[in-house]
């Protein structure tokens, strides 16, 4: 009999918690809702343009550290031993640093797809789940980080004439099946690499408000973040 009941129980509890929850969620108004969820996503990009748009941002980061792609990350041991290790030293620092300067301009993006966030958004930002913050800026910021990053990035990878010599080889790499198509031309690798870096770093600081939401340092945050 025991045994029978404690999945009752536990159901019980289970639905109990939803609408404590659901209670606490419909006691806040939809503009705090709204400021604080704003106020969220602010954080969120706040956090990831000052991490990584920098010197060494991304370089001396390993989350984000952008590696060489594909076939040229296996063959980089062999690239080595055949005295081409300066080379591709190179290459992975300009790759870094063309990211690092491409994220530092990536905040006036993040805040305009903020003022553009509606009371629909931000009920589902906070109903979610745990990466929704960062699915968000996904959805309404993508195709212009890609935009406003490319030419930075094609701006750093220029400067060395190593770049060409990747995307010949590469492009080769791809047509016989050794490489990602995605990742035959390096401006676009090294573009996709740092909105991944940047939207890894957006999630970061929403795990840590949703799991903290008391140590986040805005009494609109605690309010609504808590009720979670």
């Amino acid at each position: 009999m025991r045994r029978l009941l404690k999945p009752v129980f536990a159901l019980i509890f289970s639905l109990s918690a939803a609408l404590a929850q659901a209670g606490a969620l419909d006691a806040i108004s939809s503009g705090d809702a709204s400021a604080g969820v704003k106020e969220a996503l602010a954080k969120g990009a706040d956090y990831a343009v000052s991490s990584l748009g920098k010197n060494s941002g991304f370089l001396g980061n390993d989350k984000v550290k952008i590696p060489l792609p594909g076939y040229l990350q296996k063959a980089e041991s062999a690239l080595r031993m055949f005295g081409m290790g300066k080379q591709a030293d190179q290459l992975v620092e300009t790759m870094n640093h063309a990211a690092e300067n491409a994220v530092a301009e990536a905040k006036p993006i993040l805040v305009d797809s903020i003022k553009k966030m509606s009371v629909q958004d931000a009920k589902g930002i906070l109903t979610g789940g745990d990466d929704s913050v960062t699915q968000y800026f996904k959805r309404t910021s993508t195709d212009q980080l890609t935009a406003k990053f490319m030419p930075i990035v094609k701006t750093e990878t220029n400067k060395l004439q190593l770049a060409d010599q990747y995307n010949k080889f590469a492009g080769k790499a791809a047509s016989a099946g050794l490489v990602d198509k995605k990742d035959a031309d390096i401006d676009s690798y090294v573009t996709q690499k740092a909105m991944d870096g940047l939207f890894l770093m957006i999630a970061e600081e929403e795990k840590k408000l949703r799991a903290n939401p008391v140590g986040a340092g805005s009494d609109l945050l605690k309010k609504v973040f808590g009720a979670l």
